[in-house]
């Protein structure tokens, strides 16, 4: 494997590099100097921060790197809300208070970097917080980092072949400043504007009151969620079989009058009281009635578990960007159809024909995939790449490998306007990780040490189908401190994977249950 606990730790040798920003209204680096500009804070901004600073180190360039995150921490969605806000304020995280991992931690890490010891196979949100803070910590990533920087624009100045990104940005204190950069690496994530489903019907639904007391009925979206305890006594429908949706369905269960969970397959249903309902088909003034013809009454509020469309405001300001909902064939400039951004080479850099292969990267993006080590994957990829433009093929060239890709999808009954960056195909998630870091040994840009990127263990924990009910009948038996007790390294995290899934496998075998195999996404 590449060796990327090596690929960090040379981070700890080199401190307190700093550049900093001036205040001036336009701001600029010093001739000669390649600069690169990073939109994020979460788990994709600090692994390309940390990808950057590496090759800084190995390569002894005199780099200009920032990263600015409108936040006040590094975390991304694991980072809390300061406050409750209400619709049509939108949350800065989707994050809610019961939120917990819904893969075991070690799968979740990035690679040569484990979770602490102690830590629950399948912990609270504040954990993955935590670890994301130590991270940035261990390896000195905090003084690249321009907290409370939100990024208002970005435009290209200069042609296929050559220029620079012209980037403002607000310093949270109501002032603008405006940089210039040679490369821009878009890192934010893919959770922050909701994908609202609207029925026939539900305007008429919603302008009727429920109850002696009138109570005011609501469709809102699982960005919104926080706490199951507000809907008590109520009868809720949640839509999505997503994690949100499976989580606040399971969640408001406990508290509410009536929980309906409207799902399009029931693949991995949601615990507790909960009816399952096919896809709403429309609204009437007293009832919502579903694809089946059943109906639900004296509904008080719909959860919309429906995901989140992909979109960029500091690109689509200018122009760099595109939005066509309904586009389903590649422009030659950037598009999101807000599923899906295209044309991208491995989900990765933009081949929009106004600025070179290497000036504009995103990374995170790919869905359905641990993110933490496609993350590192895509991040040393990116880093060597915008080093060195030669890496890449020329850009007719990419676009036909793109095509290739989207027609292999199409072979396998897989829109990919529609399905977007989801690694829908088997073992597609841990092959595409090795694919990027292979073609970088290949050009000799990085050592060949003759083993994968993905660690085995990673693809064999894919296939553990009894590790989250094992998890939960180890707390169920408070036996937590006896299973985690020395276990530090990733083997040993490996290790207790397996002997978990074996554990429940053997229990649930001899009490002769069956349950549905799980969809897992590690």
């Amino acid at each position: 494997m590449f060796d990327v606990r090596q690929f960090v730790l040379s981070l700890t040798s080199f401190l307190l590099l700093w550049r900093g920003e001036s205040t001036a209204p336009r701001q600029q680096v010093a001739h000669g100097n390649k600069s690169v500009a990073i939109v994020g804070a979460g788990s994709a901004g600090l692994a390309v921060l940390s990808a950057l600073v590496d090759l800084q180190i190995e390569s002894h360039d005199d780099l200009d790197i920032v990263l600015y995150e409108e936040r006040r921490d590094v975390g991304g969605i694991w980072l809390p809300d300061p406050e409750l806000v209400h619709p049509p304020v939108l949350p800065e995280t989707p994050l809610y208070p019961l939120l917990h991992t819904n893969t075991p931690v070690p799968t979740m890490t990035y690679p040569g970097f484990p979770f602490p010891p102690g830590t629950p196979m399948f912990s609270s949100h504040e954990y993955v917080l935590k670890y994301h803070r130590d991270f940035a910590l261990q390896y000195n990533l905090l003084p690249y980092i321009l907290f409370n920087h939100t990024v208002l624009s970005a435009s290209w100045v200069g042609t296929s072949e050559e220029g620079r990104w012209d980037i403002v940005v607000d310093n949270g204190n109501g002032r603008k400043t405006r940089r210039s950069f040679d490369h821009l690496v878009v890192a934010s994530g893919h959770n922050h504007y909701p994908h609202i489903l609207t029925f026939p019907g539900q305007d008429a639904w919603l302008r009727r009151r429920n109850g002696a007391h009138g109570r005011r009925r609501e469709i809102l979206h699982s960005i919104f969620y926080r706490d199951p305890e507000r809907y008590a006594n109520q009868t809720v429908v949640v839509v999505g079989a997503g994690a949100s949706g499976r989580d606040a369905a399971s969640q408001v269960a406990l508290y509410a009058r009536k929980v309906y969970h409207s799902v399009r397959t029931v693949d991995d249903p949601a615990s507790g009281p909960v009816e399952v309902k096919p896809e709403i088909a429309h609204f009437s003034p007293e009832a919502i009635v579903f694809a089946d013809g059943s109906r639900a009454l004296n509904v008080d509020v719909v959860i919309l578990g429906t995901g989140y469309d992909l979109r960029v405001p500091f690109l689509e300001t200018t122009g760099e960007m595109a939005v066509k909902p309904q586009s389903h064939r590649r422009d030659h400039g950037l598009t999101t159809n807000l599923r899906y951004l295209f044309p991208l080479h491995q989900h990765v850099f933009s081949l929009s024909a106004s600025y070179p292969t290497n000036a504009l990267a995103f990374i995170g993006l790919p869905i359905l995939i641990a993110n933490c080590p496609s993350d590192v994957a895509q991040s040393v990829y990116a880093a060597r790449v915008i080093a060195n433009a030669s890496l890449l093929r020329p850009r007719h060239e990419l676009l036909a490998a793109l095509d290739v890709r989207e027609d292999e999808l199409r072979s396998r009954g897989y829109d990919p306007y529609s399905i977007g960056h989801r690694m829908v195909l088997h073992g597609s998630s841990f092959d595409y990780q090795d694919e990027l870091i292979e073609s970088l040994k290949v050009q000799g840009a990085i050592p060949d040490d003759g083993t994968k990127f993905v660690e085995p263990w990673r693809r064999e924990a894919r296939d553990y189908q009894y590790v989250k009910r094992g998890w939960r009948r180890v707390e169920e038996l408070g036996q937590e401190r006896e299973w985690l007790r020395g276990v530090e390294t990733e083997a040993e995290w490996a290790d207790l994977m397996k002997r978990l899934d074996e554990w429940e496998k053997e229990w649930e075998m001899r009490q002769g249950l069956v349950f549905p195999k799980e969809t897992t996404v590690f």
